[in-house]
């Protein structure tokens, strides 16, 4: 079992960065694959970004591409998401989730551990 911490949120003008940060605990840190997910107000959760066991793979929704990037340190049991040229769009609760497997995947429903979420405001 793992349990994830996220930090690192807050409210930032557009253009702006920000980095998000993902501690977990537990052994097998590096046996889960890692994902990033967003909710805005009213809407569903949506996948941001995911990394497999090792980082060697990283996968992004079309919207974040070349603004955000995904990374992982398993020697420190961390998920990272560095968010740059941040836009209004952008703001929701940021999760964090880990799930069983060395590879990740975008959909929601594969995570079988979550963070209880950070929020990130982009003021225009």
């Amino acid at each position: 079992q793992v349990q994830l911490v996220e930090s690192g949120g807050g409210l930032v003008q557009a253009g702006g960065s920000l980095r998000l940060s993902c501690a977990a605990s537990g052994r097998t840190f590096s046996s889960y694959a890692l994902g990033w997910f967003r909710q805005a107000p009213g809407k569903e959760r949506d996948f941001v970004a995911a990394i497999s066991w090792s980082g060697g793979t990283k996968n992004y929704v079309d919207s974040v591409k070349g603004r955000f990037t995904i990374s992982r340190d398993n020697a420190k049991n961390t998920l990272s998401l560095q968010m740059n040229d941040l836009k209004p769009e952008d703001t929701a609760v940021y999760y964090c989730a880990a799930r069983t497997g060395f590879w990740s995947t975008h959909h929601a429903y594969e995570y079988n551990y979550w963070g209880q979420g950070t929020q990130v405001t982009v003021s225009s």
